[in-house]
């Protein structure tokens, strides 16, 4: 059983010690690709040297989360700009990101966020490279954003959908996007299997892990790694009830058409 782990920070210190074995034991689980975001400019550098450790298994995504978005944006923005625009670095950037608007803790950068995130935007239709977006508690700003560039959006992902079937159907208004599920499906509380059964067709979601953080039961409270997705495939194919094969199959399917860029 093979598939993509479409978000996984795998560039952080919590792999430093062991960062060779989490991508062996990726790959031992059925990983094929793994795809690394930024968070921000130090961060642009540590996923472009892990990819660069692993290649044709590791691929970077470059971009600015709303959480860093602080009073240096537009200088933080202007340096990731000329990093994802360097002719040695273009061609191996899979996806701007991990980019959006994050409202959660704090509504002190509000209106910057907005901005960067559209700049951000911007940038996806220019290069016509996929978005990686990060929501939180900022849905209808992201939405609204979107709206004004949904006929020349190349596509992306809908970073940890946790939502409900109303937020899920407003998502996929915009074609070529699809969600990214991960550790959240397997939680005891979750709604996601019923929101997904009933409301998202298995070729608008693909697999994520988002690594270190959420990780899946039965490995909850651990540090994620990729290898532990095979758990949340188990959980995604009870929700669909299809075959778990099944599931990898058509996910990997939808990352290859999600980010055209992924050799095959």
């Amino acid at each position: 059983m093979l598939f993509i782990d479409t978000h996984a920070h795998l560039d952080g210190a919590e792999y430093d010690d062991d960062r060779e074995q989490v991508m062996a034991r990726a790959k031992e689980a059925g990983a094929t690709k793994v795809l690394i975001p930024a968070i921000d400019v130090p961060s642009c550098h540590t996923v472009l040297d892990t990819c660069r450790q692993f290649p044709g298994f590791a691929f970077p995504m470059l971009g600015l989360h709303p959480e860093e978005v602080k009073d240096d944006w537009p200088s933080q923005l202007d340096a990731i700009w000329q990093m994802i625009t360097q002719p040695d670095v273009l061609p191996s950037v899979v996806a701007v990101g991990e980019v959006g608007i994050d409202y959660y803790w704090s509504r002190e950068y509000e209106q910057q966020q907005v901005e960067a995130f559209e700049r951000q935007v911007q940038w996806a239709v220019e290069l016509q490279l996929p978005l990686m977006i990060h929501g939180r508690k900022g849905q209808q700003q992201i939405v609204s954003v979107l709206k004004k560039y949904k006929d020349r959006l190349p596509g992306g992902v809908f970073h940890c959908f946790t939502g409900n079937a109303i937020e899920a159907a407003e998502l996929l208004q915009f074609d070529n996007f699809v969600l990214g599920i991960g550790g959240v499906l397997t939680f005891k509380k979750s709604h996601l299997p019923e929101v997904l059964a009933s409301t998202v067709p298995l070729d608008r979601v693909v697999l994520e892990t988002d690594a270190p953080y959420m990780a899946p039961v039965p490995m909850r409270g651990k540090r994620n790694e990729s290898a532990f997705i095979t758990h949340v495939i188990t959980k995604m194919a009870e929700s669909y009830n299809f075959p778990e094969e099944e599931i990898a199959t058509q996910t990997t399917l939808n990352a290859y058409r999600i980010f055209p860029k992924l050799p095959h």
